[in-house]
């Protein structure tokens, strides 16, 4: 497989989820190669502590067009939206990702009482 080729990628990831085994992608030299750049380049900072303006260590890194709806971006940096150029991975740490995926959403607590006005 070609990891430039977006089609020859986006087939090979596709495959991966069709078979439910989207962690052979994330385990796979192509993945692991991209990511350890990418956490390079940001110099290892969390994108969105750093915009909040303190650093934290980024140990993750974000597909910001999902990979299982977009399995052809898997493997760019970047993708184009109406003519324009965004990047697709980023650098987050922990607690960040989770807040973009919403797996740290505040639940509500009952009242401790019924209020009857």
């Amino acid at each position: 497989m070609n990891p430039c080729n977006q089609d020859e990628v986006g087939r090979w990831v596709q495959s991966l989820i069709d078979s439910n085994n989207i962690h052979a992608f994330y385990v796979s030299s192509y993945w692991l190669r991209l990511r350890a750049e990418v956490l390079l380049e940001f110099k290892n900072e969390c994108r969105h502590c750093k915009a909040r303006g303190f650093y934290k260590r980024a140990d993750t890194v974000h597909h910001v067009q999902y990979v299982r709806r977009y399995p052809r971006l898997a493997l760019s940096k970047v993708y184009i939206f109406e003519g324009k150029e965004y990047k697709n991975l980023i650098p987050l740490c922990h607690n960040c990702h989770e807040e973009v995926h919403g797996y740290r959403q505040k639940k509500k607590k009952k009242p401790l009482t019924e209020e009857r006005w």
